[in-house]
């Protein structure tokens, strides 16, 4: 898959069309929120930005409080977004219940290790009343991040080998065995068993292309 394709803000990508389709869902939450929820609605995005909702035609509405929290500050401060820099495996500054829905897309496999995944998602838990959560199969074809195929597979001294030698999906061409060491290591992927575990009161949604599975929707919508 080219780099265009897995690009979301491009309106004619499948990227962006993959997210339209997660869209549906996700409004299912929001819809149902808004329901027994007083307005506006409170959303934290855990590691995410404000493209998201931007691209989804969801930042203008005045019934959706956001606040955004990311190891990285706002690169253009927007007023319809508060804006945390922060770690998604702590959310102690939130207490429990404080949003009625806790959104992460994409952003599970980027934490670390088993540990600091689960530590992640216990604070999701904590902090949404429902929550919806996403993140890549570890078992779809195409690895989404390097879009090479079956790279998630591969010895680790052979992803350092191409990624010194090539410019892989979103990654730079690495300049030293370090940086690729780095870049090898940052994405953990997940199957279901170990998604499904980390949110167990959860209902685990697939997100199918030419019938295998994608992703994993992790959604407590009540």
């Amino acid at each position: 898959m080219s780099t265009a394709q897995a690009d979301f803000q491009n309106k004619q990508s499948f990227a962006y069309r993959a997210r339209r389709a997660r869209l549906a869902h996700l409004m299912a939450v929001i819809d149902g929120a808004e329901k027994s929820a007083a307005k506006p609605l409170r959303i934290l995005d855990v590691g995410g930005t404000d493209t998201f909702w931007k691209m989804m035609d969801l930042a203008d509405r005045d019934d959706l409080d956001f606040t955004v929290i990311n190891i990285y500050p706002a690169q253009e401060p927007d007023e319809r977004f508060r804006w945390i820099v922060g770690d998604a495996r702590d959310l102690s500054q939130f207490g429990d219940g404080e949003f009625d829905l806790a959104f992460s897309n994409s952003v599970i496999e980027h934490v670390g290790g088993a540990a600091d995944q689960l530590r992640m998602a216990n604070e999701i838990r904590r902090v949404g009343v429902r929550y919806f959560v996403q993140t890549p199969n570890r078992y779809f074809p195409i690895e989404p991040h390097f879009l090479f195929p079956g790279f998630q597979f591969l010895p680790e001294r052979t992803k350092v080998f191409l990624l010194k030698r090539f410019q892989l999906g979103w990654f730079p061409k690495a300049k030293t065995d370090e940086e690729a060491i780095g870049y090898a290591r940052e994405i953990q992927l997940l199957n279901r068993r170990e998604f499904a575990g980390m949110f167990p009161d959860a209902k685990l949604i697939d997100e199918r292309v030419a019938g295998l599975v994608k992703s994993f929707m992790a959604v407590r919508d009540k």
